[in-house]
């Protein structure tokens, strides 16, 4: 480094906020094992998206050439294993769920899978036909048709079914980008979120909302206030995508619809959506959005009876498993998490620090803690006296997973009196005739890939490579960005497996950790601290620009 180079200062220090519910984790799991989430990911695509699977499970997948939406045959893929409502000769083929085949695609495609070229099928085409046109919502959702709506996963009577299901496709596009047919379909849902937030004008108190009559809707499921939170992503990510000024205004108002509540109503998984959007735009567009008060609504959970009472970020230990960093109800039997709940605020919460760097240090603990309990879910990973069906678990190739973790068993199995935490599912109370190989559950084994492409294991044991790109649709990425959080009491040397020479940038303390690191470098984590490393090519020219660092004049890779 040149002697006037050692001088240059980049900005002050980013001070770690702390997130109150992530402060009761432990900063290292006591039992810690990180499974491999990408392979597991690519296993999974092989086991579900084999058409002639010939296992116990039998073929998770089917064509249905009913051509609803679109002159095209697509595919339906089960939601839980012999779910009695699915497959080619159930309800006409046609109930399949675009939250399962959606996941499905974008986990795939994060982990380096083309699944628009796989086995002869495009698979990124064939899912345009849960754009629904029929029936004049103009957006994507959950069904291809209303006839199957009523068999489960809501169809125009649960918010956020008909809202998130859009977020998935913006975000499938981002991975799998120019196939026939899909900007169309993504302007066409930018155009019905823009006429939506215009209609609801900051007032989101509603159960639904009925795109076609462009209305809100109140029925038996409490409100949903946070689907504010995945209109407000979906038109961010319009408007990074198409340029509309109309879709960024409409991003804010309806982020501004989110903060207005009194309290939080976290109802699934729009609300962590909603933080991105914050995040961003007050990184990117210079507003001054309270992302604490959303993270802590997040953690935190709904607390109104009247809203999905409990709802949130579990912590703590059932019986000898912590379960640390896990998503669902807090309060449910004592606590009852959910998988596919756990995965998902992945997405938006590790690319959010690249825009709100003082989170790096809560969200790496909190990534840490989570991963490592997502394992529970699957078969292989609990022992068979914490899970329903262990009898059944080879069924599963050790691919798909049990929809949920509860504290304790809601069905009256004797063998499970008295035990914590148990594995199981809600399958077989969705149908009548739905075996108990039902509660392991495709939909919540679909996304793994977000963990795929996130999360890296590095040389220390607890210290985690996170991918602060593979999740930030739309955005720019001119640079690899990656969080690291040391768990240890000790500083800690960690390698950097560069493809070339580069330097690497924390933007947190703001200084070079390393330069000219080549394939066998490393760099100095700090006890119980986080960095949000910036790889740069070897020789980057960095400036500073009002708080901001810039990268070769053009780039900017700090925001504070």
């Amino acid at each position: 480094m040149a002697c006037s180079e050692k001088n240059i200062s980049y900005g002050s220090k980013v001070e770690q906020v702390s997130i109150a519910r992530v402060d009761s984790m432990p900063d290292m799991p006591g039992s810690y094992k990180m499974l491999d989430w990408e392979a597991k990911a690519k296993a999974f695509d092989s086991f579900v998206f084999d058409w002639n699977n010939k296992s116990e499970a039998g073929s998770m997948i089917w064509l249905d050439d009913n051509r609803r939406n679109i002159d095209q045959p697509t595919f339906g893929l089960y939601t839980a294993v012999k779910d009695v409502r699915q497959g080619k000769n159930a309800n006409n083929g046609e109930f399949h769920e675009s939250l399962n085949s959606l996941a499905a695609l974008l986990g795939a495609g994060l982990v380096g899978i083309d699944k628009t070229n796989q086995d002869g099928y495009n698979y990124v085409k064939m899912v345009q036909n849960y754009f629904n046109k029929d029936n004049g919502w103009n957006i994507v959702m959950n069904n291809t048709t209303p006839e199957v709506g009523m068999l489960g996963g809501g169809y125009g009577r649960d918010w956020w079914y008909d809202v998130f299901p859009n977020a998935l496709y913006y975000a499938v596009c981002d991975v799998f980008p120019d196939v026939d047919g899909a900007e169309q379909i993504q302007r066409s849902i930018a155009e019905q979120f823009v006429k939506a937030d215009s209609v609801l004008a900051g007032n989101y108190d509603y159960s639904y909302f009925d795109y076609a009559r462009m209305r809100g809707m109140v029925n038996h499921i409490p409100l949903q206030q946070d689907a504010a939170g995945g209109h407000a992503y979906v038109l961010l990510c319009a408007y990074n995508k198409f340029g509309d000024p109309r879709y960024l205004a409409h991003a804010k108002s309806a982020t501004e619809a989110l903060l207005s509540q009194k309290e939080s109503r976290f109802y699934e998984i729009l609300l962590p959506l909603g933080v991105y959007a914050a995040a961003y735009l007050n990184a990117a567009e210079g507003t001054n959005y309270d992302v604490q008060k959303l993270l802590d609504w997040t953690f935190d959970g709904c607390k109104n009876p009247e809203g999905r009472n409990g709802w949130g970020i579990i912590v703590g230990k059932w019986g000898d498993y912590e379960v640390n960093g896990l998503q669902g109800s807090i309060i449910d039997g004592g606590g009852y998490a959910f998988l596919m709940n756990s995965i998902k605020p992945a997405w938006p919460f590790v690319s959010m620090v690249k825009y709100e760097p003082q989170y790096a240090k809560a969200v790496g603990k909190w990534m840490l803690n989570n991963a490592n309990a997502c394992r529970l879910f699957f078969p292989m990973e609990i022992d068979d006296e914490h899970q329903w069906d262990p009898e059944m678990k080879s069924i599963t190739n050790d691919n798909i997973s049990y929809e949920g973790l509860r504290r304790v068993d809601d069905y009256g199995k004797v063998s499970l009196k008295g035990k914590t935490p148990v594995a199981l599912g809600d399958g077989p109370k969705w149908a009548k005739g739905n075996p108990p190989a039902s509660m392991f559950s495709v939909y919540s084994s679909s996304p793994m890939g977000i963990f795929g492409a996130i999360i890296k294991e590095t040389n220390v044991e607890g210290i985690l490579q996170l991918n602060c790109n593979a999740t930030d649709f739309y955005a720019e990425r001119h640079y690899p960005v990656y969080l690291y959080y040391n768990p240890h009491k000790e500083s800690k040397s960690v390698k950097y497996p560069a493809k070339g020479i580069v330097d690497l940038f924390d933007i947190i303390s703001k200084e070079y950790v390393a330069k000219n690191v080549s394939s066998d470098g490393t760099f100095e984590m700090p006890a119980g601290d986080a960095r949000i490393i910036v790889e740069l090519p070897a020789g980057t020219r960095l400036t500073t620009d009002n708080n901001k660092v810039v990268a070769d004049g053009k780039y900017t890779i700090a925001y504070k």
